[in-house]
């Protein structure tokens, strides 16, 4: 009998079962974002490879590129957010724009529990608006949706950008691994790359003692006031939160399925208000939220 070809390593079929699961869960998901005003829209799986090049600091180097018959140099998108920034640059659209998408995103990274090389983002953000009132409503969504699939325990982690603004990129790309490898982890990583033991502990002891900024006290009061949500019980302030990605330049945010802090993400977001500018030269700021579908259904059916 003649075996039929494997996927490749990190790409796999989606059999009935889990389809179907993926649809209630996207369609729930959706009803939630419809009744805030959100609106679809779709963007290619391929962009011109520039497009993306030079905006996720050393995770570029996970970025699928390819070139066409006829020479031109492409990548698969590595996110949703590059694209709705190119989208916004291209269509102009009314302001505030808020739009959800959901769509295979790929990486060519190591396949691991609930990761895969190709795996599914469901994407939302407020697009025109610097008005933390956005950051609140984005946080208030993401809980909003976790409470509804049944998670009664997922907490959202927030800080702010602002409380790394005299610290180094590999300092900050280096805090951002804290609860996967431990305060020992990241102060040996700090030293490999040639700082000294004690300006390295200095760092990480910066960073711990941080305290919220202005803005995060804005929108946790929103978050309490608007949208009845508790510190410490749906969200809470995690100084060492650092989200690698180089284009976040307000708050940001992690969502943990439960008070676990060491607990896989079952999604990210934050502020980027310099991102569309450098595709429309306009200054247009946005804040978003991305759900990774695969891990939260793995986490939900494990």
């Amino acid at each position: 009998m003649t075996k039929a070809p494997p996927t490749p390593k990190g790409f796999r079929d989606i059999v009935p079962d889990l389809a179907k699961r993926r649809r209630e869960i996207t369609s729930k998901i959706v009803d939630i974002l419809e009744g805030f005003g959100f609106v679809p829209i779709e963007t290619p799986t391929i962009e011109f490879a520039d497009t993306l090049k030079g905006k996720y600091g050393e995770e570029e180097k996970l970025i699928y590129q390819f070139e066409d018959r006829g020479g031109r140099k492409l990548a698969l998108r590595y996110d949703l957010t590059i694209p709705l920034a190119r989208y916004v640059a291209t269509y102009n659209p009314s302001l505030p724009f808020r739009s959800y998408r959901i769509g295979q995103v790929f990486r060519g990274e190591n396949p691991q529990k609930g990761r895969w090389r190709e795996f599914t983002q469901f994407d939302f953000d407020s697009v025109g608006s610097n008005d933390l009132e956005e950051d609140a409503k984005v946080v208030a969504i993401a809980i909003k949706c976790m409470r509804d699939l049944g998670f009664k325990d997922a907490i959202m982690l927030i800080n702010d950008r602002a409380n790394f603004a005299d610290l180094p990129l590999e300092v900050i790309r280096a805090i951002d691994k804290i609860n996967k490898i431990g305060e020992e982890g990241v102060i040996g990583e700090l030293i490999s790359g040639g700082m000294s033991q004690d300006k390295a502990q200095e760092a990480v002891d910066k960073i711990r003692s941080q305290k919220p900024t202005s803005n995060l006290a804005q929108i946790f009061n929103i978050l309490k006031e608007k949208y009845s949500f508790q510190e410490v019980e749906d969200f809470k302030f995690d100084p060492t939160l650092a989200r690698g990605l180089d284009y976040y330049t307000g708050a940001i945010f992690e969502l943990k399925p439960d008070q676990d802090p060491i607990s896989l993400s079952i999604g990210a977001g934050g502020r980027y208000d310099n991102l569309i500018g450098t595709f429309s030269k306009k200054e247009i700021p946005a804040v978003g939220f991305s759900f990774g579908l695969d891990r939260l259904l793995e986490t939900l059916y494990p």
